[in-house]
C-alpha cells in the first residue's frame, strides 16, 4: 500500500506542474480509480462487518464514516480535489506541489509524502488493533450476558469507538488528509459520542448500579494518560 500511494502521489504531481503557470485550465488526470473503487469497497466492507450497525443512529454513523472512506480513497487515488481547490483558490504556493496535503504544505516533496505515510500508518494500525480487539472482547461478553470491565474496557468505556477514530485520524488526517477527511471527523466523534450515550442508557436498564459504579471509575473514550501504554498493549 506504501508504494502505491507513492505511485499516485507521482501522478498527481505530474498533473499539477504541468498546469502551475497556468491555472485557468482544468486539471486533466485520469488517477487509478480502479484501485480506489477497490479499496473504497475493501474498507467499507470490513467496516460494516465490525460496527454492524442495526439502529438508525448507527447507520447514521456507520453512513458518515462510509463518506469519510469515499472522500478519502477518491482522493488519494483518484483526483487531489484537495490540492486543487487550495491551489486555486486558496494561495497555497504552487512551486514544488504534491498530491499529499503536508508534502505540499511544507515543501517536503516525497521525504514530507514519505514522513506523513509512516507517522499516518503506525496510527493507523494502533487503531485497527484497539477496534478488533475491543470488538472480540465485547462480542464473548454479549454471548456470555455479562457486563465486560477487563482488558481495554477497564481503562475505556467504548475502546471501539476509540480505535475507529485513532485510525481514521492516522490515515484521513496524518498521512492523507483531504478537506472532506479533516472536516468529517469531528463530525464523525460527535456522533458517536452521541451513540456511545444512547448505548450506556440501555446497559444502565440491564445493569443498573454496577454500570454506574463502572462508569465512575473509566473514561469515556481517552484513558487516562498514565494507562495509554496499556492501553495500546493490550491492543495486539
Amino acid at each position: 500500500m506504501a508504494g502505491l500511494s507513492r505511485l499516485s502521489g507521482c501522478l498527481y504531481i505530474t498533473s499539477l506542474e504541468a498546469r502551475r503557470n497556468n491555472m485557468s485550465e482544468p486539471i486533466t488526470h485520469s488517477g487509478i480509480w480502479v484501485l480506489a473503487a477497490i479499496m473504497i469497497v475493501l474498507v467499507s466492507w470490513y467496516m460494516y462487518k465490525y460496527l454492524a450497525p442495526s439502529s438508525w443512529h448507527e447507520w447514521a454513523g456507520a453512513g458518515v464514516v462510509q463518506a469519510f472512506i469515499i472522500a478519502l480513497y477518491a482522493e488519494m487515488y483518484g483526483f487531489p480535489l484537495t490540492i486543487y481547490l487550495l491551489a486555486r483558490f486558496g494561495g497555497l504556493d504552487r512551486t514544488g506541489l504534491s498530491a499529499n496535503l503536508w508534502s505540499s504544505l511544507m515543501g517536503m516533496g516525497e521525504t514530507g509524502m514519505m514522513i506523513s505515510m509512516i507517522l499516518g500508518y503506525i496510527l493507523l494500525f494502533i487503531g485497527i488493533g484497539i477496534f478488533f480487539q475491543g470488538w472480540r472482547q465485547v462480542h464473548r461478553a454479549r454471548h456470555e450476558n455479562k457486563l465486560v470491565t477487563d482488558g481495554l474496557y477497564a481503562l475505556a468505556r467504548h475502546p471501539q469507538y476509540t480505535g475507529l477514530f485513532i485510525a481514521l485520524f492516522g490515515e484521513g488526517v496524518v498521512h492523507w488528509p483531504t478537506l472532506f477527511s479533516v472536516g468529517l471527523l469531528p463530525i464523525i466523534i460527535f456522533i458517536y459520542y452521541r451513540l456511545s450515550k444512547r448505548e450506556e442508557l440501555a446497559v444502565i436498564k440491564e445493569f443498573g448500579e454496577e454500570y454506574i459504579e463502572y462508569q465512575k471509575r473509566v473514561p469515556m473514550f481517552i484513558p487516562r494518560v498514565s494507562q495509554w501504554k496499556s492501553f495500546i498493549a493490550q491492543s495486539k
